[in-house]
Formats: C-alpha cells, structure tokens, sequence
C-alpha cells in the first residue's frame, strides 16, 4: 500500500499537525532517556538542558498518574510509551470518523 501522493499535505493538516507534534515529543523523550546516560541531571549542557525543558510538562502529566515508586529515569521512558499510545489513538479515532488520509490501494 502506497499513501496516495495526489493529497496534499494542507488537506489533512488536522491529523498531520498533532501527529508530527507528538513524534518529536516522543523522539526528544527518548533523546532525554538517552543523554541521561551521558549527562548528570544538573548538567549545564545547553542540547541536554533544552531536551529537559521541552520535555518536563509531559513528564509532570506522567507522573501524576505514576505512583512515586517508579524511578524518574523509568518515567521517562512511561512518558514515551503514553505519546505511542496517543499518537495510535488519534490515528483510530481519525479512521474511525473518516477524516485520515487515505491510502491508496
């Protein structure tokens, strides 16, 4: 199966626009899971601190529902696990109400 190239990427904006946001959410998630292996949590990196702060609101959302039991460096990783399930989500809801983009067949 091929995505249709006739359709225009404006023409279904509503489902590509939070999409790509929850991606890069997702991949600087894990680039935070990552250079945390490099990095010490105070670290005066600009790259690091930039993924920190990108990353923090979606971490204090997880850990509302996560019990304090969990390790923060484990919570990262939930964090990314929760925009999977998201971004699955938004995809099922958008097929199911017949607004995703099509694939041609």
């Amino acid at each position: 199966m091929v995505l249709d190239t006739s359709v225009r990427f404006y023409e279904y904006w509503y489902f590509h626009v939070p999409n790509y946001v929850l991606a890069a959410l997702m991949y600087s998630l894990l680039a935070r899971f990552l250079l945390s292996f490099v990095f010490a949590p105070d670290s005066r990196n600009y790259i690091y601190r930039a993924f920190v702060r990108l990353t923090d609101p979606i971490l204090a959302a997880v850990r509302f529902v996560t019990p304090r039991s969990v390790p923060p460096l484990l919570t990262v990783l939930l964090a990314a696990i929760w925009l999977i399930i998201v971004r699955f989500a938004l995809l099922v809801g958008f097929i199911t109400a017949g607004l995703a983009p099509r694939v041609a067949g």
